[in-house]
């Protein structure tokens, strides 16, 4: 039977007189690796945000296995939710073992629980070399600290990873071999709900097995990608998709 672990139902967010989000409504099952799709300023990130009840909805209900982040231990719920932002967020003055150790800490696993699920974590990234552990952040290149990143967010196995454009501050080809990583490791780790927000349409539809398309608020599009390329809902879909093949096509002829 299919879980549904993260629903929206009629939410709205607004930022004094500005709205941000309009009447939202959707629903994430467990497994599922979502990405959220469009330009700055669609709500991406807001919904996001009010997953793990960093923001609060000004209408509406959002759900959270069946919680409600507004009327729930907000600790206890985000110990359920792993969070990878752009900025990584390690601390520089922390060795990797150290930034990796901290939730499970804060969760009163004891020194060799801790030692264990750091091995564990670096072998997910692929990056299963113990001497990273004794290095600090700024002895890693971007990607290893995106991975680093990651790792943390996976510390203590929350059942869904929200990860807010992890990827969109790295060079081309880091990015590249970061997704086909990222696809892998959902993959190994089917129980786990991803959702990914971005503004890039090829990364958005080769991690996405559900592209939710937003545009000023709401969603204009929620279905697999194949689906969307076959059938755009809408006229903004059908321009993303345009702009996306303009894109390609004037690549092409610079390089013809």
């Amino acid at each position: 039977m299919t879980k549904e672990v993260i629903k929206f139902d009629h939410v709205s967010k607004s930022f004094g007189d500005h709205q941000v989000i309009k009447d939202l409504s959707f629903t994430i099952n467990a497994g599922e690796f979502i990405t959220i799709l469009g330009t700055s300023g669609c709500g991406k990130t807001t919904t996001l945000k009010m997953i793990n009840g960093l923001l609060t909805a000004s209408s509406g209900q959002v759900l959270v296995n069946g919680l409600d982040p507004q009327t729930t231990d907000l600790v206890a719920l985000r110990r359920q939710i792993g969070y990878v932002v752009q900025q990584v967020g390690l601390f520089p003055h922390m060795t990797i073992a150290d930034n990796l150790s901290i939730t499970p800490k804060l969760m009163g696993w004891n020194q060799e629980q801790i030692k264990q699920r750091n091995l564990e974590l670096l072998k997910l990234v692929d990056m299963d070399n113990g001497d990273y552990l004794n290095r600090y952040p700024r002895e890693l290149s971007g990607g290893q600290q995106q991975r680093i990143g990651v790792a943390r967010a996976l510390a203590a196995n929350p059942p869904i990873v929200l990860f807010d454009e992890p990827l969109g501050a790295l060079d081309a080809l880091t990015r590249l071999n970061l997704q086909e990583d990222l696809k892998k490791l959902h993959q190994q780790l089917n129980d786990h709900t991803f959702v990914l927000v971005t503004h890039d349409i090829n990364e958005a539809f080769f991690l996405g097995q559900r592209v939710m398309i937003m545009d000023q608020g709401h969603i204009e599009q929620f279905a697999d990608p194949q689906t969307i390329i076959d059938q755009p809902a809408t006229p903004f879909v059908k321009a993303l998709l345009q702009t996306e093949i303009d894109h390609q096509r004037i690549w092409r002829e610079r390089h013809d």
